[in-house]
């Protein structure tokens, strides 16, 4: 069997396409794969360390371009479809597996002229562009929430199967995490993360949050700030702490970045951060509480999308990036663990919406769309 993926420009979608590779190849022993990207892409750094084979072509965005920009995307879209039909042609693929990205559309419309079948996965409540466009033809369109499919188009072959989420989220034990961090069984915990790089506002309200906590009773805070907020928030800490003569001992955990985030989220009763659709995710497959703050910086405001529809299954408390301050912060994190069977109700909802079993899900139409008998079970 030989699977041809592609998708890139960011993580949300590349890793979910790495996640379906490592499924494929334990399903599929021997299973063939070829990951398509482009030469500036994250993913020509990311995919060739996860071992499998990388090609390149050439791929432009072109939503609000000005006219020049416009017509390099273009001419870069056309050169892209011949170097895509190319590889297509040689690769001779069974399935093409889309995850999103400008690049992915010449990719699966040069499998389509080769009547190749095409499955398409979406990370995000308000789908992207390109993969909007090649719905039409896809076998398969796998989407995180039902929300998702009124924005393709009639007749797309819509599924929910959930975004993929690694095995060792889903395996960590809250025990074992908490031993591993030298934690309280009982005492509540506070995870603050704004991605691998970090989110400004909210490392400022996480910063008046740690005061906070390191006067508190009980509860500890791990706040991974990004590497590049790390120097100046570790900084601010010790100043606002001194000016509250206030000593956060074991309770204030502050990382520039947490490696080991099954062990975190496994350990956490509550997290706060940003609403990408990994990490929603992740989260959901935990069954934990959060408070969101979407991103402003997204093109169709996805993480708001993806955030809402959290909230509005009781899961989360959604606060908009400029309503976002410290103060508002403290209120509604001790507010909610004051509240415990507030919390208890938050999590049955995160993990009533979790799809633990999504990778295996999406697999499942990969391997049907490739011809493979495959009993599709709901995951």
């Amino acid at each position: 069997m030989r699977v041809l993926l592609t998708g890139g420009g960011t993580g949300g979608h590349i890793y979910p396409a790495l996640a379906i590779a490592v499924e494929l190849k334990r399903r599929v022993p021997g299973c063939e794969m070829l990951y398509v990207g482009t030469r500036e892409g994250l993913e020509s750094r990311i995919v060739p360390r996860a071992g499998l084979a990388f090609a390149t072509i050439s791929a432009r965005g072109l939503m609000r371009k000005g006219p020049r920009e416009l017509v390099a995307g273009i001419l870069a879209l056309s050169r892209g479809l011949i170097q895509a039909d190319r590889i297509v042609a040689r690769f001779r693929p069974d399935v093409v597996v889309g995850t999103g990205g400008y690049v992915a559309a010449p990719v699966a419309l040069a499998a389509v002229r080769r009547r190749v079948p095409v499955v398409i996965q979406e990370q995000n409540a308000v789908p992207g562009a390109t993969n909007r466009l090649l719905a039409r033809w896809a076998q398969a369109v796998c989407v995180p929430f039902a929300e998702a499919a009124r924005f393709f188009p009639e007749g797309a072959r819509v599924v929910v199967t959930g975004n993929p989420v690694r095995p060792e989220i889903v395996a960590a034990r809250r025990e074992e995490a908490r031993a591993r961090l030298g934690l309280d069984g009982t005492e509540p915990v506070v995870l603050v993360t704004g991605g691998s790089r970090g989110a400004e506002r909210v490392n400022r309200a996480a910063l008046e949050l740690a005061v906070a906590v390191a006067g508190w009773a009980r509860g500890v805070l791990l706040w991974a700030s990004g590497e590049r907020y790390h120097g100046e928030m570790a900084a601010g800490l010790a100043r606002r702490l001194a000016e509250v003569g206030c000593d956060p001992g074991p309770r204030v955990r502050l990382f520039p970045y947490i490696d080991d985030m099954p062990t975190a989220y496994a350990a956490a009763d509550l997290y706060i951060g940003r609403a990408g659709a990994t990490t929603l995710a992740e989260i959901t497959a935990r069954g934990l509480p959060a408070v969101l703050v979407p991103s402003p910086h997204v093109a169709h405001h996805e993480q708001d999308a993806n955030a809402r529809v959290l909230e509005r299954a009781g899961a989360a408390v959604v606060i908009p990036d400029e309503e976002l301050t410290g103060t508002r912060l403290v209120e509604v994190v001790a507010g909610l663990l004051a509240a415990p069977e507030r919390l208890a109700a938050m999590a049955r909802a995160s993990r009533e919406l979790g799809r633990p079993g999504a990778t295996a899900a999406i697999v499942d139409r990969v391997l049907a769309a490739a011809g493979v008998p495959v009993v599709v079970e709901g995951h």
